[in-house]
């Protein structure tokens, strides 16, 4: 009986350290149709593309994201017709999430970065926020964002990437906006 109680402790000893080395995130390379964008992300995405407003026109916006233990993960796309402003739809799409997410417009709980990428235009709107805010529920989250576009041919596309979490996993989120390449 003691063997056995033995090679039990073992193998459960053996399960602790082989779980202790398995990544809390599972990283995958993920592309978007019609688009040379590609991104990892920590967890399989599940995908969507939905019609909305962007810049006062109708993109069809690409969606990626996931959850990955506690933080919810996400890659955002679309392409804007040629003409478009880039830098007052990145703009507007700042502010439309910073409100969704009840982030304060002033004070502490923001900290824009300028977010400049190789291969990205170097618009002022490229930016990087950290932001604590509210979730609709009314607990507070803190969120790391960035905005950024790319060209592709005549056509501008734009690109927002977040993470939300009750504290951010800096790894986590310098890992994805990295990433993130034309």
């Amino acid at each position: 009986m003691r063997k056995h109680s033995s090679a039990w402790v073992a193998s459960l000893g053996l399960i602790w350290i082989l779980s202790a080395c398995t990544p809390a995130q599972n990283w995958r390379d993920i592309a978007f149709e019609g688009s040379a964008l590609k991104a990892q992300l920590p967890c399989k995405p599940d995908r969507t593309t939905r019609s909305v407003p962007l810049g006062g026109v109708l993109v069809d916006l690409q969606v990626a994201g996931c959850e990955s233990e506690t933080a919810m993960v996400a890659v955002m796309t679309a392409s804007l017709p040629v003409g478009s402003d880039a830098t007052a739809v990145l703009s507007g799409w700042q502010k439309a999430t910073l409100d969704n997410a009840r982030v304060p417009s002033t004070g502490t709980d923001r900290l824009p970065q300028t977010w400049h990428r190789p291969g990205h235009l170097p618009l002022t709107s490229s930016q990087r926020v950290h932001a604590r805010g509210l979730k609709s529920s009314g607990e507070p989250v803190a969120m790391d964002a960035v905005w950024g576009a790319v060209t592709e041919g005549e056509r501008v596309r734009v690109v927002h990437a977040v993470v939300y979490d009750r504290k951010i996993q800096p790894e986590m989120a310098n890992t994805l906006f990295e990433s993130i390449k034309p």
